[in-house]
């Protein structure tokens, strides 16, 4: 069988670059090792957030955004500070992607059929000065149909290829070499898996049943990170942010690996920052689990008090949904790997939501009346499971008694009242003017100039200790690993680089194993929106690139 590309990996930018190598009337073979129950990757359960500057949204909800803005920060939050070397690429992409989201990512997306949710969603504010970390102004675009509905017009366009003889997926197909001649790379080959049934997520046999060689003239790289591997993130985990986790959840199914970064790096690809990574700091783990550890990240307001294990306050900013890896270094610099929340029942109704296609049934399904359901009285029916069946959950009516059972839950006795109550009532204090000197009552005032933090995303300020907002809730919180923000080196048109800096010949790379571009667009942090965003970006610019340079 003769083919011009074999695309390695289902997930969404391999979808993106097949797509656009097929529209260019190349032949394509896309492997997978997963079952075709996994088609789409990642990205199907992913909240289907995107990062868009200027957008028509943004204007409607009164957002004054600009390219300037949003660049400024992007670097902001990126910190490259390697740009001769690991970072050099990675910042070109970077520069690349934010014109792309203030220009045709949104007119490309919405005419394939991709519409957005009207609220734009503000995440990664960041609390530091102009130039530092975070978003600032609102940018978190939700598609229409979250995760499967950004899924879906790739999905559909690779299918379409599929009828007319250009696309030829193989799924149960694992790359364990890939094939070099004279330093070129010409083609994958590795084992051919049993049939598995499992299905989305599920962990799938790695029983082998033959194996399989296949040429082609370049070999694309999609396969995603490392964030179902723990055992590579703590290998690769900086030591800026404390000891790497003991105990952590998954974000992201087992098969997530990370297997072809060292199987490609051996073919002759660099990788670079392997030292960047992106886990959260609020994960609860799903009483209802699709893979094994299965971690949801919570999207919290800004209104929840953060305590470390032993009940301590953390300080500005850490506070919920400002910076991810800023608390992510605060809570192991604790000497512990998880954290609590404490709230109360009119914080949670409003604030709280939960990342995943899975967790949002009512965008998911793209249902208008059951969005409507989320201004009215109760936490969303998602979050209320969690609160009925989730085992980091505690709620109680008094403070000794809420307090006694985050004891009972972790077993450690860390937790002691009257410290706890301290903090509350200093807190509350706070609330009895429209002016504090409390950093986080103070942010807390200042989302609800946002209209769309006001209607949907922040309840009024008011004493977490006021029994009329009761019940109180406490929500034990654990490390969830995600997202690897180093990876293959690539240059603009998504050919990987050697150790040299040249391209190997051949070989091209897209999505999260080339750091979402270039081995790392996001530098040290993302602004979030920015991963399903990134492989879009990344497949659209390397299925582009290798389609022209094969003529």
């Amino acid at each position: 069988m003769n083919f011009d590309v074999i695309v390695i990996g289902a997930g969404l930018a391999g979808l993106v670059a097949t797509a656009e190598l097929a529209d260019a009337g190349k032949k394509v073979l896309l492997l997978d090792q997963e079952p075709e129950a996994s088609f789409g990757g990642q990205a199907w359960w992913s909240f289907g957030g995107l990062f868009l500057v200027d957008s028509p949204e943004q204007r409607r909800m009164g957002i004054k955004d600009s390219l300037e803005l949003a660049w400024q920060d992007w670097l902001g939050a990126a910190g490259f500070d390697r740009e001769e070397d690991e970072d050099y690429w990675g910042k070109k992409w970077a520069a690349a992607y934010v014109d792309f989201a203030a220009g045709e990512k949104r007119k490309w997306l919405y005419e394939m059929g991709v519409r957005f949710f009207p609220v734009v969603g503000w995440a990664e504010r960041g609390g530091y000065l102009a130039e530092g970390h975070g978003n600032s102004v609102p940018r978190f675009h939700i598609v229409w149909g979250t995760g499967p509905g950004i899924i879906k017009p790739f999905e559909d366009r690779v299918r379409k290829a599929m009828e007319k003889g250009l696309v030829d997926y193989r799924p149960r197909h694992r790359v364990n070499e890939l094939l070099t001649e004279n330093g070129t790379v010409i083609g994958a080959s590795g084992d051919i898996l049993v049939h598995s049934s499992a299905a989305r997520g599920e962990a799938s046999s790695r029983e082998t049943i033959g194996d399989f060689e296949f040429h082609a003239q370049a070999v694309m790289v999609t396969s995603g990170g490392i964030g179902g591997n723990h055992e590579l993130i703590r290998k690769n985990w900086p030591a800026r942010l404390g000891d790497a986790p003991k105990k952590m959840i998954s974000g992201v199914p087992e098969h997530v690996d990370g297997r072809m970064l060292a199987i490609t790096e051996k073919a002759g690809g660099r990788i670079v920052n392997r030292d960047r990574m992106w886990h959260y700091t609020e994960g609860i783990k799903n009483w209802n689990s699709v893979w094994p550890m299965h971690g949801i990240r919570i999207l919290p307001g800004p209104s929840s008090l953060w305590l470390d294990a032993t009940g301590k306050r953390f300080p500005a900013p850490n506070f919920p949904g400002f910076d991810t890896l800023g608390t992510l270094d605060a809570i192991m610099q604790t000497g512990f790997d998880y954290s609590w929340f404490i709230l109360t029942k009119k914080i949670i109704e409003k604030e709280f939501a939960l990342s995943g296609s899975e967790q949002n049934p009512d965008l998911t399904g793209k249902s208008i009346k059951k969005v409507l359901g989320r201004v009215l009285p109760g936490p969303t029916a998602p979050v209320k499971a969690f609160m009925d069946k989730g085992e980091d959950f505690v709620i109680a009516n008094t403070l000794p008694e809420l307090i006694a059972g985050m004891n009972k839950l972790t077993g450690e006795n860390l937790l002691n009242l009257a410290d706890i109550e301290r903090q509350i009532h200093a807190r509350d204090r706070e609330i009895e003017n429209k002016f504090t000197k409390d950093l986080q009552i103070t942010a807390m005032r200042g989302a609800r100039n946002y209209l769309g933090d006001k209607l949907i995303r922040v309840a009024s300020p008011h004493k977490i200790l006021d029994p009329k907002m009761g019940p109180l809730i406490a929500v034990r919180l654990n490390i969830v690993s995600r997202k690897t923000l180093g990876g293959l080196q690539t240059d603009l048109s998504g050919r990987v680089l050697d150790t040299s800096g040249n391209p190997v010949p051949g070989l091209y790379s897209a999505g999260e194993v080339s750091g979402f571009g270039g081995g790392g667009i996001h530098g040290y942090r993302s602004l979030e929106g920015t991963f399903v965003g990134g492989c879009l970006f990344t497949g659209r610019q390397a299925g582009r690139a290798l389609a022209k340079e094969l003529g």
